[in-house]
């Protein structure tokens, strides 16, 4: 069996400015890919790309985009191929977390939802295969949640973006498994970031994932040996506070 490595290989990571995406995408130019992140905020943007381009000796760019929008995800997919030659990993990592019960839900609030954590991960994918089929292969990673599996109050929308990306990755994974693409889920615990509201103290979120933790779940897998494809994995705090 034999291990695949990163260095030079193109990756695109959407919502990659910040948070776990940031960290992945820190992650994958460390290792010697060359990365091209998005974000919504140029500003963001920016200031993301310095830090990028200095861990990966200027192999890192990026454009503002909002994969909410399908055409926006087509020149993001675009873009990045043709920046570096190419595409051989995707990382679907933007989110949205809008936590309310479904009377205090908005339909702008539940569409932003839906649209952000699911369609954009099929908008990007469906960009991305073509190029990555060019290339006789490579790797998906959508970035979905424990909330995939596990429902609970006030998630209705959130709940229903990631069991619906689960959904979508396992179906895609029998899609493409043929064409050399190997398709992966991940599905964060508590991750300590400030992706659902404000960042609460680090005494308090000691015992959270840590963003690095999620992207050295995708370093791995990506050198997973080929023969094996682990589609989903699932990773928790190893100790959250004992429920009382």
């Amino acid at each position: 069996m034999t291990t695949t490595e990163i260095t030079d290989k193109v990756a695109l990571v959407t919502g990659g400015t910040r948070g776990i995406g940031f960290s992945i995408a820190k992650a994958l130019a460390g290792e010697g890919a060359r990365v091209f992140v998005c974000g919504r905020d140029p500003a963001s943007l920016q200031v993301a790309l310095q830090d990028l381009e200095r861990t990966g000796n200027g192999k890192a760019d990026g454009i503002a985009a909002d994969v909410r929008h399908y055409e926006d995800c087509r020149k993001l997919v675009r873009a990045a191929a043709e920046r570096f030659g190419g595409l051989d990993i995707l990382v679907n990592n933007a989110g949205i977390g809008i936590l309310k019960p479904v009377h205090d839900l908005t339909p702008e609030e539940w569409d932003a939802t839906l649209e952000t954590n699911l369609s954009g991960a099929f908008y990007c994918c469906r960009e991305a295969i073509p190029l990555m089929r060019q290339r006789g292969g490579g790797y998906i990673f959508n970035i979905s949640s424990l909330a995939g599996v596990n429902p609970f109050p006030g998630g209705s929308a959130y709940n229903a973006s990631k069991f619906g990306l689960n959904g979508f990755s396992e179906a895609m994974m029998q899609d493409v498994r043929y064409d050399g693409i190997r398709v992966s889920y991940i599905m964060p615990g508590s991750v300590a970031t400030d992706f659902a509201g404000a960042p609460g103290s680090r005494r308090a979120e000691a015992w959270k994932l840590t963003a690095e933790d999620i992207a050295k779940a995708v370093v791995d897998l990506y050198k997973f040996p080929r023969s094996a494809l682990a589609s989903r994995i699932e990773v928790r705090p190893a100790q959250p506070p004992r429920k009382k």
